[in-house]
């Protein structure tokens, strides 16, 4: 009998050693680094879509049930899923996942947040005190939470660490190259004045040196209104800005309303993996950005 239970052990090994890392994801770009590092070594879930905005999901039983199984949890952070998070971990009653635990994983606590307030109080809107949480949009911030993410997973699944060693060192690789290409080509943008919708784009702004000259939102997160969209649309009403842009979530009425009166080009970019039809990873979401904005020149 023992033999036999040993026998039975020594069978299983190997599936234990090639267990696959259930990484869930509160956004589709991290997913995607996720698999870029791990490669056929992990089970990647998003909770949001490109066409949802990651500020406002329902705790639905579907995403309680996917964190209850996983074993890192990766978020932007800075209070962007304060609004839903807390209750899936609640929910989730899965201790490996909770903050402060290496199954906790908060990506924007690796970069240099921007804008983040002296002061918060409820009239400034969808304000971050934690700083702008949208920090995906500029490629050396990914660089840096590659490297953080790489060292967790290996943490958190060692027997698998070579792997993750080799699917950084090819991402990080092929990931160099074409921040060299997308920053030649981009220079083209510095100087560039545009009109955000939301403050999503701030660090794509500061990386390429692009000037946000307007905000369709007078507060942040709060739809614009009618007479504020009409200062807008007198005050840019000679031109004085190069892009209206909006990600594919944001209503297209306050952005294409603009458009018509101002005579300034509307894009609707990429915030993250699926918000065009072109963008299937990270590499095409930054080529899709950058050729966007070139072909408006």
């Amino acid at each position: 009998m023992k033999y036999l239970i040993y026998l039975t052990f020594l069978i299983a090994l190997p599936l234990v050693a090639q267990a696959d890392l259930r990484i869930f994801s509160c956004e589709p770009e991290w997913a995607a680094l996720a698999d870029e590092i791990g490669r056929d070594k992990v089970i990647t879930y998003s909770a949001t879509t490109a066409r949802q905005d990651p500020h406002f999901i329902q705790a639905r039983p579907s995403l309680i049930a996917q964190v209850r199984r996983a074993d890192i949890v990766i978020c932007s952070g800075a209070q962007l899923e304060i609004g839903w998070l807390p209750k899936l971990l609640s929910k989730a009653n899965n201790p490996g996942v909770q903050p402060g635990n290496p199954g906790h994983f908060v990506a924007s606590s690796f970069v240099k947040k921007l804008q983040i307030p002296t002061s918060v109080d409820r009239s400034q809107g969808d304000v971050h005190p934690e700083g702008n949480p949208h920090v995906q949009t500029n490629p050396h911030n990914i660089t840096l939470i590659a490297h953080a993410l790489a060292e967790r997973m290996q943490q958190l699944d060692s027997s698998n660490a070579e792997n993750y060693a080799n699917g950084l060192n090819d991402f990080l690789n092929r990931w160099h190259n074409a921040i060299i290409r997308w920053e030649q080509r981009g220079a083209a943008l510095k100087g560039k004045k545009i009109i955000t919708h939301h403050k999503s784009w701030l660090y794509l702004e500061e990386w390429l040196g692009m000037v946000e000259v307007a905000n369709l939102e007078a507060i942040p997160g709060i739809p614009p209104s009618v007479s504020y969209l009409s200062e807008l649309a007198t005050q840019f009403s000679n031109g004085g800005a190069d892009y209206i842009i909006r990600t594919p979530y944001q209503d297209s009425k306050p952005s294409l309303w603009l458009s018509e009166r101002s005579g300034i080009p509307m894009l609707v970019l990429p915030l993250t993996i699926g918000g065009t039809d072109k963008v299937t990873d990270l590499f095409s979401m930054f080529d899709d950005i950058i050729e966007q904005l070139l072909g408006m020149q």
